[in-house]
């Protein structure tokens, strides 16, 4: 003390005066925002106030023994009084005491203003309730409120609020939505500041719930807001937490790919009595759904943000949308964030968030961006609970696709008619699988053997060959691939045979061409009625043909020209004719998934890939590496370049043979062989290198010829010699290995000739 009156003077009582202000200001519950501030404020002060006292007092010592502004106020008056004037220095000096005061007070001259506007406004609003009559039936009070049941409403409020909390911290968190309070519309006619806005809102919502036994007079919302402006919490906007069941409209994106059936009654359409559809009690019953606890995902929230903010990246998350699979958290970037410097923080996420991969995507419609986060409990969606949905029911297409659910957990399906073609692709254990038997058992669930039939190439023979068997295929499982290629070739000429006899009907496409050969016949004829195998086949109702190719990567290593030549023409122009393809392929890479069948298949479906690269290579942008397995997949829809994302629904494999020995029991498969043989050339014959076998060949002589007398063999020397074709020149080289006139295979070279050139002339002049 001694120390700081010698220092200070008089001042050094402002430490003790200070130092209780502090301690009060704590005692009640207050935060001191900017300490350094404050302390700077209290040193300006300090200063300030020694150097007036200095400055107004005589030089000589106060009371005989300290100077009024002690040592230091009297060394800083001296040092300003050489440079300015007394009183220059007692205005600098003041100036500087405002400016300390104004740092370590709350005092706002514009906080104050406002103060007094309302209060204005508040007595003037009063005034006017106390002159206005009253309306019928409602009592006329002449006074305010007592003050008592505001506080007493105040008070009992944050009691509930407070026991709410301990509850909370205790782990009673419910699964319900939750939303921000509204305003209430009679707190004030004119509008507020912000800050007093969100303080009305919360004294509005105390005052509603002491209006409930007595009249209440308006004035008294404003006299609540002022009461609660120092003792209330500030008050946080909760994030609302949206599900199916709170009627928020899911992901828009799957409003314009999926539109909803149309409203306009289905024609009764005839089956043949003996064919029934499968039942779903086939199918296993789908798990109970698990709730989601609001706590989790609004701390997943709070991490988000945070995470975001370490990268100068602002914003809010103002939504939340739980899914099956994975959440997503509706983030509004503030003004002047790129989306493309959130994009990029992907990872960045991941490693915040622990979480194995994350998807960020801008959602139409909405200024909000998408992140995408994996649950921690995921759901397994059950394929029944897909076939027994509206959305599967009321679709009138005989090739509907069940997909799964969405990101919000809405039922999607698809109609393959409108696709017309699909192309899946994924790594090993991606889902790739389960969704071609996924597809499958959607058609065996939706439509009869009359109405689809099937050609499956199964190069891998362990995928598709437990559906051998049943009425809906038009041949067995194809496993060989040159008979794949036999099938797609006549396939091929099965198109070009429809569109003849459409065009013979003058008609645009099959549903036209059918539905006037069912009005031509009273009852159409089964593809299984051997009674009138008599009549002309373009009597009959054409069936869709769905042509499923299990890996496409192989066909194309053994017969790349045949099968993408034929596959290419059948997506160009079988859509009309009701002829639908669907490959699937594990390896996405440009040498089989060429520009050409890209062009054509508008339609893809990706699931997990390795690689970027792979991505691109699907679906033209790069995302689908970041999928989660197991059916996450990302649909690009015909006519669109938004990527939609969706939960494929899972089979087993228990389940498919219960519904294939369904189908099995009912009829016996009506296969049509002549897709497996070569199909006929354009001069009408057969194909080469199947008409002929062993020396039966009548060019086998002049190929051997041309061998002996070009010192080497080769299927190209052959072609260009002799003018045939690659499969009879590729036949004949291994008629002559057989024989020893030539060598096996030497990679890219030509094979060795092990005779000598005169050896026919000696094989001719032994046999004569």
């Amino acid at each position: 003390a001694d120390f700081l009156f010698q220092a200070c003077g008089l001042a050094a009582w402002l430490a003790p005066c200070l130092t209780l202000w502090l301690g009060w200001t704590w005692l009640r519950g207050r935060r001191v925002a900017s300490p350094a501030v404050r302390l700077a404020g209290y040193g300006l002060l300090a200063c300030s106030a020694s150097g007036i006292l200095a400055e107004a007092t005589p030089p000589h010592p106060w009371s005989g023994a300290f100077q009024a502004g002690g040592i230091a106020g009297y060394l800083l008056a001296s040092a300003l009084e050489g440079w300015l004037n007394p009183w220059g220095t007692l205005l600098l000096l003041g100036t500087a005491m405002i400016l300390s005061l104004y740092l370590i007070s709350s005092f706002s001259i514009g906080g104050l203003a406002e103060r007094g506007e309302t209060a204005l406004r508040n007595w003037i609003g009063g005034f006017r309730w106390r002159r206005k009559p009253a309306a019928a039936g409602e009592p006329e009070l002449e006074e305010p409120a007592p003050a008592g049941i505001i506080t007493q409403a105040i008070e009992e409020k944050k009691g509930r609020r407070r026991a709410a909390a301990a509850a909370a911290g205790a782990g009673a968190y419910e699964a319900v939505p939750v939303s921000p309070p509204g305003l209430m519309a009679d707190l004030s006619a004119q509008p507020l500041p912000i800050q007093d806005q969100v303080m009305a809102q919360e004294a509005a919502r105390y005052l509603s719930e002491a209006r409930a036994g007595s009249s209440t007079p308006p004035e008294a919302a404003g006299y609540a807001a002022t009461a609660v402006l120092d003792d209330a919490p500030p008050w946080e906007p909760e994030i609302p937490i949206r599900t199916l069941e709170d009627g928020e409209p899911g992901d828009r994106r799957f409003d314009e790919a999926f539109p909803a059936p149309s409203a306009k009654p289905k024609r009764e359409e005839r089956r043949v009595t003996h064919f029934k559809l499968p039942g779903t009690h086939l199918l296993n019953q789908a798990a109970e759904r698990q709730g989601y606890d609001s706590f989790e995902l609004k701390e997943i929230a709070a991490r988000i943000k945070a995470k975001l903010e370490e990268f100068n990246v602002l914003g809010n998350v103002v939504q939340i949308n739980p899914g099956p699979v994975v959440t997503t958290f509706e983030f509004k970037p503030d003004a002047g964030v790129k989306i493309a410097k959130i994009t990029t923080l992907s990872e960045d996420l991941c490693l915040g968030l622990q979480a194995e991969s994350i998807l960020i995507e801008r959602i139409p419609g909405k200024p909000t961006v998408g992140i995408e986060v994996p649950n921690s409990r995921r759901e397994t969606i059950a394929l029944r609970e897909i076939i027994e949905s509206d959305e599967f029911n009321e679709s009138g297409s005989k090739l509907t696709v069940a997909l799964g659910k969405d990101i919000s957990g809405r039922i999607r399906v698809t109609e393959l008619e409108k696709m017309p073609h699909l192309l899946i692709a994924g790594s090993t254990g991606s889902g790739k699988s389960v969704m071609l038997n996924t597809l499958i058992m959607s058609m065996l669930f939706k439509s009869t053997p009359e109405e689809v039939r099937m050609i499956m190439v199964d190069p891998k023979r362990v995928e598709l060959g437990i559906y051998d068997g049943i009425p809906h295929l038009l041949t067995p499982v194809i496993t060989e691939p040159k008979k794949a290629v036999n099938a797609l070739r006549n396939a091929v000429l099965e198109m070009e045979r429809r569109l003849k006899l459409l065009a013979s009907y003058g008609v645009r496409n099959i549903d036209q061409f059918n539905r006037k050969i069912r009005q031509k016949h009273e009852k159409p004829l089964s593809l299984f009625d051997d009674s009138r195998a008599g009549e002309q086949p373009e009597e009959r109702p054409l069936p869709y043909i769905l042509i499923v190719i299990d890996e496409l990567a192989d066909l194309m290593m053994l017969e790349r020209a045949g099968v993408e030549e034929s596959v290419i023409r059948l997506a160009q122009m079988a859509r009309a004719v009701g002829m639908h393809l669907v490959l699937a392929t594990q390896r996405p890479s440009v040498d089989v998934i060429t520009g050409l069948i890209k062009a054509n298949f508008p339609a893809r479906i990706s699931f997990r890939v390795a690689t970027r690269v792979d991505s691109r290579t699907v679906l033209d942008v790069m995302g689908a590496e970041h999928l989660l397995g197991k059916g996450d997949m990302l649909f690009l829809p015909p006519g669109t370049s938004r990527l939609l994302r969706v939960h494929g629904a899972f089979v087993t494999e228990g389940e498919i043979t219960e519904v294939v020995d369904f189908w099995r029991n009912q009829a016996q498969p009506d296969y049509d062989q002549s897709y497996l043989l070569a199909p006929p050339s354009e001069d009408g014959e057969a194909d080469e290198a199947e008409e002929f076998d062993g020396e039966e060949d009548p060019l086998y002589r002049d190929a051997v010829r041309v061998v002996l007398e070009m010192g080497k063999a080769s299927t190209s020397i052959l072609q260009r010699r002799l003018r045939l074709g690659y499969g009879r020149a590729a036949r004949i080289l291994d008629m002559m290995q057989r024989d020893g006139i030539i060598g096996p295979p030497d990679g890219s070279r030509p094979r060795d000739v092990l005779k000598r050139p005169d050896w026919l002339d000696e094989v001719d002049g032994a046999l004569r």
